[in-house]
């Protein structure tokens, strides 16, 4: 019996249908035979006898007539037919076959005569076992889809309905087979399936093929897996510059090394996206595999393209994922490598990255943090902390720096390092930063009337993007105003890459700020553009000498460098009538050396931590 793809049993079609005519003609040739049987007077004669006589030569002849009838209709439906058709014994041995199915075959009709089918196609168990309830009379018809033999070799695609012809007791006798060549419309269905599977301009396996391998082979046990996730650095201003054409070209170009390189080994290389590739290693040896790999990858798509009459320079990064295929999904496997081919990207390009559980836990929290800072600070999750600000000369405490802080209710205390640069990033500085300075405003106010004598300053942090969208010196007007705190209490600090930097130069602002009595600092110099005669040009009333700087002055590493610098910088900033304060001072050594080099005022663990707004009132009080 042929192997079958699809089994049905049962009736094929509706009456009059072509199948239910064929099927039809050979059973009633079939039929005829058995009554010419039953009518055939038995050994005996008697004239008693019930049974109609038919042995007179009139009623014998038109019976014969008839069988000779009908079974020149079925021959000629069965040799006429448009499609092949067979008629089959119990042992399976073709006992007669059409034209249409020799033709189809390759073969002639005598040929096919006593021949098995097995020969004309595969076995399988099965169709063995559907095909024998047929023949046994369990079933009237079955249809199948069948690859037969042809015979110079290639396989002929076919629908076949075998119905079963039974004698007139009802006993199955034979079995007719319909066969219809589907092969062009297999081979267009192939194409169609091809094309679904496979991109148009590379002809690698596109995005839906590489998810279908993917899945396999996150399917198997106990095996590993690799994938290098991959696109081109500066693809857009290829097409941008050279025009799409030759973006294509070089798309195809890309494809080309990936494969000849990698298809060899039984990796697949796969187009996912526009600029985008992937190289899928269903069984990893390990992440060392990989990263060699991905360095091969970097390697081959380094070297520059010839692409329509010009060399093109396009370098790639990738992002490297491996791991056991246990515990993961392809959904996880694709992002992971998404996430980590943008570190690649972001560490510099034309490198790969290996994916890191901790970096993507930190991204995530990142996430987390950008989407609820916003919500977080109408909730009241955040605070301000204050530092002392030291005169080294005296030791009075001359003021405080304000410091945010972040109640997060999933991540507990953050310090502003784990969130200040989210909220630029995100814009929610402008929010936040408003509130801590209406806080810090407020707060030192407060200073101010219960403690006269004292009143410091409070110093407070902003962004560049505070000035860049939103209105600073009316913001800063409107709090000094609404909190009555002098404006002279208020110390303002930047870095030098909002001050000087070409993302923003907010020189007008400063002017006009400084005119309103306000302070201003640079902070952490030393660590930016350190362009001191651009300084002098600012209305900057305080230099804070970065961390860096004071290490120098540890009694455990002196660095006679530093110590030069730090004197030079604040002799020069004397002369330009600013100030210098020095961070992160964490020992009396320190502050004495610094309060030796000229040094006006200091901050950091030697003369305290960040601390609630009470705890500097007794600071004030004693």
């Amino acid at each position: 019996m042929p192997t079958i793809a699809t089994v049905r049993s049962g009736p094929s079609g509706p009456p009059g249908s072509p199948e239910d005519i064929g099927a039809l003609s050979a059973v009633g040739a079939l039929d005829a035979l058995g009554r010419l049987e039953e009518f055939r007077p038995p050994p005996m004669a008697g004239a008693g006898a019930n049974s109609k006589d038919i042995s007179s030569p009139v009623d014998r002849r038109r019976l014969e007539d008839a069988l000779r009838a009908s079974e020149n209709r079925f021959r000629a439906a069965f040799v006429d037919a448009g499609i092949g058709m067979a008629l089959v014994d119990r042992d399976d041995l073709i006992i007669e076959a059409n034209p249409a199915l020799a033709e189809m075959l390759g073969c002639t009709v005598p040929e096919l005569m006593r021949m098995h089918i097995h020969q004309l196609m595969d076995v399988e168990e099965r169709a063995r076992h559907v095909y024998r309830q047929l023949v046994r009379g369990e079933l009237d018809r079955v249809r199948l889809e069948k690859r037969l033999r042809h015979r110079q070799g290639h396989a002929v695609w076919t629908n076949i309905t075998v119905s079963l012809i039974r004698d007139s007791t009802g006993e199955p006798l034979y079995t007719l087979a319909m066969v219809e060549d589907v092969s062009e419309a297999r081979r267009l269905g192939d194409r169609l399936h091809y094309q679904s599977m496979h991109d148009p301009l590379t002809g690698l396996p596109n995005r839906a093929l590489f998810f279908d391998r993917l899945a396999g082979a996150c399917a198997e046990a106990d095996q590993r897996i690799g994938l290098c996730y991959l696109d081109l650095d500066g693809f857009q201003a290829v097409n941008d510059t050279l025009g799409h054409p030759v973006g294509d070209e070089l798309l195809v170009a890309v494809a080309r090394r990936l494969e000849q390189r990698f298809s060899p080994r039984g990796h697949l290389v796969a187009r996912v996206g526009g600029d985008e590739f992937a190289v899928l290693v269903p069984r990893s040896a390990g992440a060392e595999e990989l990263t060699a790999l991905a360095s091969e990858v970097v390697e081959i798509l380094g070297p520059p393209y010839d692409l329509a009459g010009q060399r093109v320079a396009a370098t790639a990064s990738v992002g490297v994922v491996e791991r056991p295929v246990s515990g993961t999904s392809p959904t996880e496997l694709v992002k992971d490598a998404d996430a980590t081919l943008c570190w690649a990207k972001s560490d510099g390009r034309s490198r790969w990255a290996l994916y890191d559980p901790e970096r993507i836990a930190s991204q995530m929290t990142r996430q987390v943090l950008a989407t609820t800072m916003r919500p977080a600070l109408e909730r009241g999750e955040f605070l301000l902390e204050y530092q002392p600000l030291v005169e080294l000369a005296t030791g009075r405490l001359q003021g405080v720096e304000a410091l945010v802080r972040w109640r997060h209710p999933e991540f507990g205390r953050l310090a502003p390092d784990r969130f200040i640069q989210i909220a630029e990033e995100t814009g929610a500085i402008v929010p936040l930063g408003h509130w801590v300075l209406e806080t810090a405003c407020r707060q030192a106010r407060s200073w101010m009337d219960r403690f006269p004598d004292a009143q410091p300053l409070v110093s407070v942090n902003l962004a560049a993007r505070q000035f860049r969208d939103s209105d600073m010196v009316a913001d800063v007007a409107e709090v000094l105003g609404r909190t009555r705190l002098p404006a002279r209490l208020l110390q303002l600090e930047l870095t030098e890459s909002a001050v000087m930097g070409p993302a923003g130069r907010p020189v007008e602002a400063l002017h006009a700020l400084d005119a309103m009595g306000v302070r201003i600092a640079i902070d952490d110099f030393g660590t930016g553009y350190s362009n001191l005669a651009y300084l002098s040009r600012l209305p900057v009333h305080v230099l804070k000498l970065a961390k860096s700087f004071v290490e120098g002055f540890d009694e455990q590493v002196r660095d006679a460098v530093d110590e030069k610098i730090v004197t030079a910088l604040v002799r020069l900033a004397h002369v330009l009538g600013i100030t210098v304060t020095a961070e992160g001072v964490e020992s009396a050594a320190q502050a004495e050396q610094l309060r030796l080099t000229g040094c006006d005022s200091a901050q950091g663990w030697h003369f305290g931590r960040a601390v609630p707004a009470e705890q500097i009132d007794r600071l004030l009080g004693g």
